[in-house]
């Protein structure tokens, strides 16, 4: 990666997460947790039946701590699913080990679904976050409910950097696409917008552009005698530029490119290209571009659109008598 790339690149994930950060997440949750009315009994309920050790216990006891701000207890969590976000940030623990051991806390954190959550999984998770939480206070010499709260704001910013990528990956796709419609009804190509994610394009609209995932971008030939759609030429669009995560990447880009039939051209605009990457796409016949030259210069952006509008699909060749869009 050049050093401007991977300046730009460092930039916007900077900005990225200080926006993200500002929001202040933990603190509206610790105030959930804060104002919560319910009488929380967590030696009525049972210690060992919430997975809290005695010892933590007595730890945050003797530091006079309220319990809630530590530990989870099932009614809260059942009332304020949210409230996940502040125990499995003390926790340390990602989503997806979360996810992997006990169960799928996403929807519970950003309150995508309002249904109350399965008591039984509610219960598996406050046993997860409990047991570990144990497990930190027992292994730190003199641990302070601040400790707890710089690994809420360590495990919020470790996320971030993770959701990043997608984050920065759904921008790449939308600048390609948007610079792609704005090309077409300049480039002289037949073409008429059906919707926001459909171009018909050539003469008689015979080739189908349309925007979804899976793949990113797909062209589609039209049959003119039996009237159906085949594919034509697919997009791949992978913005990463960590070269950590370039094998993971490719194995996400080779499974939609699976699904594809044994003659339709399979592109790639990649944020970044390994060696051990580079024997990959070799051998499945890919072309690849650099994601960064294409949106960013001229020679880039000329190179994309005329391997794929000249040479696979042939429309350069039909003329500048455009269809009203």
């Amino acid at each position: 990666m050049n050093k401007e790339k991977e300046r730009e690149s460092a930039q916007e994930r900077a900005l990225i997460l200080s926006k993200a950060l500002r929001r202040r997440d933990d603190e509206r949750v610790r105030k959930l947790i804060e104002d919560f009315a319910g009488d929380l009994d967590y030696e009525g309920h049972g210690l060992k039946e919430l997975a809290i050790s005695g010892e933590a216990w007595q730890c945050i006891n003797q530091l006079k701590v309220e319990p809630r701000m530590v530990f989870v207890h099932p009614d809260l969590l059942m009332e304020h699913p949210e409230a996940s976000l502040h125990y499995r940030g003390i926790a340390t623990l990602s989503l997806k080990r979360v996810g992997n051991i006990a169960a799928n806390v996403a929807t519970w954190e950003s309150r995508t679904s309002r249904r109350t959550p399965n008591r039984a999984a509610v219960l598996k998770v406050a046993r997860l976050y409990n047991a570990v939480i144990s497990t930190i206070i027992e292994g730190t010499d003199q641990w302070a409910l601040e400790n707890g709260y710089r690994n809420i704001v360590a495990t919020i910013g470790i996320g971030l950097d993770g959701s990043m990528r997608n984050i920065i990956g759904r921008e790449a796709e939308d600048a390609v696409r948007e610079r792609l419609s704005r090309w077409i009804k300049n480039s002289g190509i037949p073409y008429k917008r059906e919707d926001s994610h459909t171009f018909l394009l050539g003469q008689e609209g015979m080739i189908r552009m349309k925007f979804g995932s899976e793949p990113d971008i797909l062209f589609e030939r039209r049959d003119k005698d039996q009237g159906t759609w085949t594919q034509a030429v697919t997009i791949e669009i992978k913005a990463g530029t960590d070269p950590a995560g370039a094998l993971e990447r490719l194995g996400a880009m080779k499974k939609s490119f699976d699904k594809t039939r044994a003659r339709v051209a399979n592109i790639a605009l990649l944020g970044v290209v390994t060696p051990a990457m580079r024997a990959e796409l070799d051998d499945m016949s890919i072309e690849d571009f650099d994601l960064y030259s294409v949106l960013n210069t001229d020679e880039g952006w000329k190179e994309f659109t005329r391997e794929v509008f000249d040479h696979e699909l042939r429309l350069l060749m039909q003329g500048s008598h455009g269809i009203d869009p």
